[in-house]
């Protein structure tokens, strides 16, 4: 059996195939990004999932792309974790950029973007991926993503920035207090997927013009950032995978149109197209 593995910050979607090619099953973990958990968490979260443990013996090979292993170092930790639990399994670790390339890929060059928990860009032409720029995480980086949307909201909340209506609502549902974000923030090794959780107070409410302009401004300045340095950017199209770009697509599309930047697909979870693309192009199943 084979397992492919698209590894967020926040969660694992995980599905085995069978030597026929065929899903055996699906499951989840959560997020094993190195640059936000100990790795030597990793272990233990996978021997809580009862499914992953039961086939540990029978995986021939594990393709991971994970948030944080863009640099030698974190693939190497997670590799070392996998191997620990899956002894006599080929395991292969990427970034979770490639994985965006190669779910997002319909045939024609393009740029593709991350933005989910984290956010990051690479340009793909059907056999080589080219970054321009470096992944700067969640403290300095990460624009347009999840936890940087969250980031606004708490300064706003904290600062009284919010309208009323909307501050009244943030109160209501959360009754957090400073102390509790600022321990969250700066004590909690998820700190990102923490502040990233609170895109649901904003989703929730996205057609308020409010949110509507908070939302435009950070996908303007995640194409100002991730998107305008490619050379391509006026010509190629824009590809998107993850939750942030799915549940914002109108903003998303809105603030691309007055850049006169082309988007093309968004897909809100790459695990299924990553898989194709998968059985067309690396295991020869199609």
């Amino acid at each position: 059996m084979i397992a492919i593995v698209d590894g967020g910050s926040t969660k694992c979607d995980w599905v085995i195939l069978d030597k026929f090619g065929k899903i055996f099953l699906k499951t989840e973990t959560i997020g094993f990004n190195p640059n936000i958990i100990n790795p030597e968490m990793i272990v233990p979260e996978i021997e809580k999932n009862g499914s992953l443990v039961s086939i540990k013996d029978s995986l021939q090979k594990i393709f991971f792309y994970g948030s944080g292993c863009g640099v030698p170092e974190n693939v190497a930790l997670v590799e070392n974790e996998f191997q620990k639990i899956f002894k006599t399994t080929e395991i292969t670790v990427k970034e979770d950029l490639t994985a965006a390339a190669y779910a997002a890929y319909n045939g024609k060059p393009a740029i593709v973007c991350i933005l989910g928990t984290g956010s990051n860009s690479c340009y793909f032409d059907g056999e080589k991926i080219r970054r321009e720029l470096p992944s700067l995480g969640f403290l300095i980086g990460d624009e347009g993503s999840g936890s940087a949307i969250g980031k606004h909201l708490l300064r706003r909340f904290f600062m009284k920035k919010l309208p009323a209506d909307l501050h009244n609502g943030f109160i209501e549902k959360y009754n957090l207090t400073i102390e509790e974000a600022i321990k969250n923030m700066y004590h909690n090794p998820r700190a990102n997927a923490y502040l990233a959780d609170f895109n649901k107070f904003v989703v929730e409410r996205k057609s308020h013009p409010y949110f509507q302009n908070m939302v435009f401004d950070e996908m303007k300045n995640f194409l100002d950032y991730q998107v305008l340095p490619y050379e391509e950017a006026k010509e190629a199209e824009i590809n998107f995978i993850g939750s942030i770009a799915f549940y914002y697509e109108d903003i998303l599309r809105a603030a691309a149109a007055e850049l006169n930047l082309n988007v093309g697909v968004i897909v809100q979870k790459p695990i299924e197209s990553l898989v194709d693309y998968h059985k067309k192009y690396i295991l020869n199943m199609d």
